[in-house]
């Protein structure tokens, strides 16, 4: 089995109202990774993606943007646990 990495993500901006939940669970799921996102009460996205070390990256580059509605204006990486099985909409945090 190749390597995994997992890590986890907040995005601040605007982020929430905007489609970027659902758009990054599209974006994880076409690059076969897996975890979770969320809507935080403060206002950000938090999300964990775990898989390839390469399309981790890719989908660390995407949040950096997010869907075209959005303004990202931070984000947040740091590395994360776990074991996850596919990629889950959370309720909000």
């Amino acid at each position: 089995m190749s390597e995994r990495v997992t890590r986890r993500i907040i995005a601040r901006g605007r982020v929430q109202g905007v489609g970027f939940r659902y758009a990054l669970r599209r974006e994880a799921e076409r690059l076969a990774l897996h975890g979770w996102v969320r809507n935080r009460s403060d206002g950000s996205v938090e999300a964990i993606v775990q898989g390839d070390p390469d399309r981790v990256d890719a989908m660390l580059a995407w949040a950096r943007r997010g869907p075209d509605a959005a303004e990202v204006a931070s984000l947040d990486i740091e590395e994360a646990g776990g074991a996850f099985a596919g990629f889950e909409m959370r309720p909000t945090a």
